[in-house]
């Protein structure tokens, strides 16, 4: 077995229970928001960038009501999971009342700022408030479908942040956005089957088996690659841009899907994608060297 690369560690400290529940370091999905901007260089300009910044915020703001919600739920079998026993609400260094009342405010506040930056924007961030409801009340208990709904939230940052700059996303984008979310959802649940946790903590984990999560991962990975090789060979993608080589990205792709897979299926250790990429040395490489490129030829 190959020994797993070192990793970097994040600076702990003792955050306020309050701030905790909030999940701050959940925080950069929401740059998904940023995506059409960065690959629109046309619409680039300080109002666009006030209103994407604006926008990361609300969703934010949205994205930890969601995660009150959702701790509030499980706070019971959160205590038999080694990990999650930690958050605030299962270890009882948050009241629940007023972790009910923060999920109120932190959602009317998200949407009151999402609604006067744009009110297409606003019915984006309602339907991901919507959809993630249900999950936290019901589907996350419903195999297949609980992975597709995590993915759909990155579908629709992207959406919402091209609503906010008036744009229409290419539709290679969203399908590599949805496929790149999928992929990560099913590595979460096989670190859950790794961590021999069963359907008492998690009922959707009885659809789930390692060769099944394992084969589903192939299927996703093959479609997320063809899928980039496509954009970035697309003609119209590549006129809007302004760069007849955004091939040159793709090795930067590669690498970093043949990385996260090695952790998942080598290491496995894949529980937080978050913690991941903001810790694991190979993955952040690939994500600058991909960033830096894409930005030399869209805006050198």
């Amino acid at each position: 077995m190959t020994a797993p690369q070192p990793a970097l560690r994040l600076h702990r400290f003792a955050a306020p229970p309050a701030l905790a529940l909030l999940r701050p370091t959940q925080w950069v999905k929401n740059a998904f928001v940023a995506a059409p901007l960065f690959f629109t260089p046309s619409a680039l300009n300080a109002g666009s960038l006030l209103r994407v910044l604006l926008g990361i915020l609300s969703f934010c703001a949205l994205a930890s009501a969601v995660y009150i919600l959702n701790d509030y739920l499980d706070r019971a079998t959160d205590r038999l999971h080694p990990e999650k026993r930690h958050r605030p609400l299962a270890a009882g260094t948050v009241a629940p009342a007023l972790a009910l009342g923060l999920m109120a405010g932190l959602a009317v506040g998200g949407l009151a700022l999402a609604a006067a930056l744009e009110p297409r924007f606003a019915g984006i961030a309602l339907i991901y408030l919507f959809v993630n409801a249900l999950y936290s009340l019901k589907l996350k208990d419903v195999s297949i479908v609980d992975v597709l709904l995590v993915s759909s939230g990155f579908v629709l940052r992207v959406y919402g942040g091209a609503e906010l700059i008036h744009v229409l996303p290419s539709v290679w984008i969203i399908v590599c956005t949805g496929l790149l979310a999928l992929f990560l959802a099913l590595a979460k649940r096989r670190d859950d089957l790794v961590k021999q946790l069963d359907s008492g903590h998690r009922s959707a984990l009885k659809g789930y088996t390692k060769p099944f999560i394992d084969t589903s991962i192939t299927a996703v990975l093959g479609g997320l690659l063809v899928s980039y090789l496509i954009y970035t060979t697309d003609p119209a993608v590549m006129s809007r841009i302004g760069s007849q080589h955004l091939y040159l990205t793709t090795p930067f792709v590669i690498a970093g899907v043949l990385r996260y897979l090695q952790i998942t299926l080598v290491e496995e250790r894949s529980g937080s994608p978050t913690t991941l990429a903001l810790t694991d040395r190979f993955l952040i490489l690939t994500l600058l060297g991909w960033v830096a490129t894409f930005g030399v030829l869209i805006y050198g």
